[in-house]
């Protein structure tokens, strides 16, 4: 073919304005895919598949053009020599641009819904036998029913947990979804990294419970199993079993005959005794992540007494009562005898009533962990970890231990075990943020920090810890300046409680007039690292040496001396305690005693026993001898 022909030939069949109207069409396409694939979450990949699909039909439309036209008997093979009427080739060349634009429009919409899907939908890389059981909401005229609710939810979560052939995500990571405006199924599932969620409903009324429950397969969005019961209230506890058997075969789980056996179980026959249980699960929960650790627990040991007076048989309250007992002496927040004693009193009844029972076992461990007994709080916690498949708290302590004992590595693998089943856990995460800490991993520690705020992003602690850090690693106050000054103004109260990194920051610092004001505002508070604890007389004292007034600082130290005695005399095995008293003493020069108070402090608290408080301890003994 004559060159010169050819390009007219071009022209004639329309080739030319199909390229250019190809051209305009595919470039107006690919800019909505650039704005429409980020709005439905499309992977990456999509974009770069649409491009070369895009690219793909060019020559392809162009070929088209060249050996076909729409004619009134149809779609028919272009002849060279035939001399098509200005119309046909008109109609053919926008009929071909609307051909074209719909078939990439079908093309832009198909790959933006079907590849949009999965990242809605939890990964098939997750495990089919995996789900998480959601608040179930509370439908009761009467409010004061959520509590109960609570608790059917909690039953559930707590029998499915006990079968190993399923992972079943802790009851810290799911209470988060409780009381949210709309659930949106598969995004959950994906936070929690589960093929299936459960919810449902419960409404309560004088003597009869109806219950609710819906299993969504999150990886399609599709509803599994759903079924309703309305029976007599007291059938609670059956309704509870059934429908954990129910979700487990749905899930084609392997069950034990011990594992059934344990499903089957009623925790009491007492619904008022188990309410009680239910309100101080939720305190003890909560106290790790509050200020008022201490008021806490206090208040779910009432609770639970009084659940205890209602049922003494009721086996899951005595194992919360020693827990809570425990974490109040390993905390310092009580470290006396008496209540070593009411932890290992609950124990006792516990193991009485169910001798082989992983809660009881688990309470038995934490204890002995609180005792320093580390050898018999692994003995424990292998026992526990037999009926405890999917409980996070097995793994965590395994960790806690390790850590205690310098096995840094270890400790990071069985918390981040312990994130696995719950991985919304903010206490578990604040303790693997303080294990780099403790390492100087100071930029781990700060991604770890970040993924907590990611999770509570108004958390003032985590905005603080983020800024302290800053301290340490560049030795930069800047950030906590700023997370102190703007909390001070939006809330002048909140001085009080900032006071004891304001005493920290000024001490960085060394300015005296910030100090000053701080522990003005401490009050009766304490400040310090971990389970060191200062009191303002003792801060006081410190201002007075910067200051180089030694009478005001002897007259401090002093008041902080007799405080701190009373403190020891209640406690006088706990090294935290012992060690602020040398401190003291050295402070007015009471050299025999402050040496002898230092070197009890280093003994009870062995590096190879605290690793945490151990180097504090070890660090201020050194400031003692000096």
């Amino acid at each position: 073919m004559n060159p010169r022909n050819f390009f007219t030939e071009l022209k004639r069949r329309n080739v030319y304005k199909i390229a250019i109207g190809y051209g305009v069409v595919a470039w107006l396409l690919l800019q909505a895919a650039s704005i429409l694939f980020p709005t439905f979450e499309a992977p990456p990949w999509t974009m770069k598949v649409f491009v070369a699909v895009t690219a793909l039909g060019f020559p392809i439309a162009l070929i088209i053009a060249w050996a076909f036209e729409l004619t009134p008997e149809g779609l028919k093979r272009t002849e060279l020599t035939d001399e098509l009427p200005k119309k046909s080739s008109r109609n053919r060349a926008w009929i071909y641009v609307v051909v074209i634009a719909g078939a990439i429009s079908i093309g832009l919409f198909l790959l933006g819904r079907f590849t949009a899907a999965p990242k809605q939908s939890a990964s098939a890389d997750f495990p089919a036998k995996s789900i998480a059981v959601l608040p179930f909401e509370n439908f009761s005229q009467d409010k004061a029913f959520a509590f109960f609710a609570d608790g059917v939810q909690d039953e559930i979560l707590t029998d499915l947990a006990k079968i190993a052939d399923l992972k079943v995500i802790s009851r810290t990571s799911v209470m988060q979804y409780k009381n949210t405006s709309s659930r949106n199924l598969p995004e959950i599932a994906q936070a929690l990294k589960v093929a299936h969620v459960l919810e449902g409903s419960v409404q309560r009324s004088a003597n009869r419970v109806r219950v609710s429950a819906q299993l969504i397969d999150a990886r399609n969005d599709t509803h599994v199993w759903a079924d309703k019961y309305d029976r007599d209230l007291a059938d609670v506890f059956a309704i509870q079993s059934e429908i954990a058997q129910k979700i487990a075969d749905q899930l084609q789980a392997k069950i034990s005959p011990r594992e059934r056996s344990a499903i089957e179980k009623q925790p009491t026959k007492d619904l008022a005794a188990y309410d009680l249980y239910v309100r101080a699960t939720d305190a003890i929960d909560a106290a790790p992540t509050t200020q008022n650790i201490k008021e806490n627990f206090l208040e779910a040991i009432t609770l639970l007494e009084q659940a205890i007076a209602r049922d003494p048989a009721f086996f899951n309250a005595y194992c919360k009562l020693a827990q809570a007992h425990a974490q109040l002496y390993l905390f310092g927040e009580d470290h006396t005898r008496a209540r070593l004693v009411s932890a290992e009193q609950a124990i006792n009844a516990a193991l009485r009533l169910q001798p082989d029972a992983g809660e009881a076992h688990w309470a038995q461990a934490g204890l002995l962990y609180s005792k320093l007994d580390y050898d018999g709080a692994r003995a424990e916690i292998e026992i526990a970890r037999r009926s405890l498949p999917n409980d996070a708290r097995v793994f965590e302590l395994s960790g806690y231990i390790d850590r205690r004992q310098g096995r840094w590595p270890e400790s990071a693998r069985n918390l981040e075990r312990a994130l696995e089943v719950d991985p919304n856990n903010v206490s578990i995460l604040w303790q693997i943020a303080l294990s780099y800490e403790s390492l100087r991993a100071y930029a781990t520690d700060a991604a770890v920090l970040d993924r907590i705020l990611a999770l509570k992003p108004n958390d003032l602690d985590a905005r603080l810890a983020r800024g302290q850090l800053e301290v340490a690693w560049r030795a930069d106050t800047r950030p906590l300046h700023e997370v102190i000054e703007s909390s001070m103004q939006q809330d002048p109260a909140s001085g009080k409680r900032l006071a004891p990194l304001r005493i920290f920051l000024a001490s960085a610092e060394r300015d005296a007039g910030a100090a000053e004001r701080a522990l003005a505002d401490l009050g009766d508070d304490t400040y310090g690292p971990d389970a060191i604890q200062f009191s303002r007389a003792f801060g006081e004292g410190q201002l007075a040496r910067w200051k180089g007034d030694a009478a005001a600082a002897h007259a401090s130290f002093t008041t902080a001396r007799v405080a701190q005695q009373r403190i020891v005399d209640a406690q006088p095995d706990y090294g935290p305690a012992l060690c602020v008293l040398g401190l003291i003493d050295a402070g007015l020069g009471r050299q025999e005693d402050a040496l002898r108070e230092g070197r009890r402090a280093v003994e009870l608290t062995p590096l190879s026993k605290d690793s945490i408080n151990g180097p504090i301890i070890m660090g201020f003994f050194a400031v003692i001898c000096a």
